[in-house]
This record gives C-alpha cells, sequence and structure tokens, in this order.
C-alpha cells in the first residue's frame, strides 16, 4: 500500500544528537495503522520504503501518541542529497513494507 503526501521537515533535539522529521498527515496515519497495526514491531513502529526527490531508502515510522500520527525520521544523507532544510516542505512517497 503506498501514500504520497506534502510535509514539512522538522527537528527534535535529544541529547546533544539532532534528529529530523516529518510527521505523516493524520489521515495517512490512520489508515496505516487500521491496515498495518497488527504487523507492528518494538514501540509500535512499521516498515516503510519511502522516497523523496530521487532518493529511495527503508526505515520505519514510528507512532507519536501525543501528535496521534506517526513521524518518519529522515536521515542526514538524504537531506543532504535532497537539499532539505529543517522547516522546508517536502513531497514523501511511503509504501508499507510488511503489508
Amino acid at each position: 500500500m503506498g501514500y504520497e503526501f506534502d510535509a514539512v521537515l522538522w527537528q527534535w533535539q535529544a541529547r546533544t544528537d539532532s534528529w529530523t522529521f516529518v510527521s505523516l498527515p493524520t489521515d495517512v496515519a490512520d489508515e496505516v495503522l487500521d491496515l498495518a497495526g497488527p504487523t507492528a514491531r518494538g514501540f509500535g513502529s512499521l516498515r516503510v520504503e519511502v522516497s523523496v526527490g530521487a532518493t529511495t531508502w527503508r526505515t520505519s515510522i514510528f507512532p507519536d501518541s501525543k501528535a496521534g500520527t506517526y513521524v518518519l525520521p529522515i536521515k542526514k544523507a538524504v537531506r543532504r542529497a535532497e537539499g532539505l532544510e529543517v522547516d522546508g516542505s517536502l513531497r514523501v512517497r511511503l509504501r508499507l513494507v510488511d503489508v
């Protein structure tokens, strides 16, 4: 099952590391939970294949109970390759791996 959406890149800081994420739109997150919830792994994570621009990789999305959605980490190599900046918008193509 695949999804495509626009999202804003945001930064979360933990300890001395900086992590960047996008949040899935809540309607997409609700559908993902309905379809893939039973296949969730540790911490409720779900394996996905993601494309941003010309870059494609596999990672996991994680539930964010505070925001009521899933968050998708965007690694530094992707940000560099695609010229992404925090607070900037990006087009995300996401496919659930285990469904």
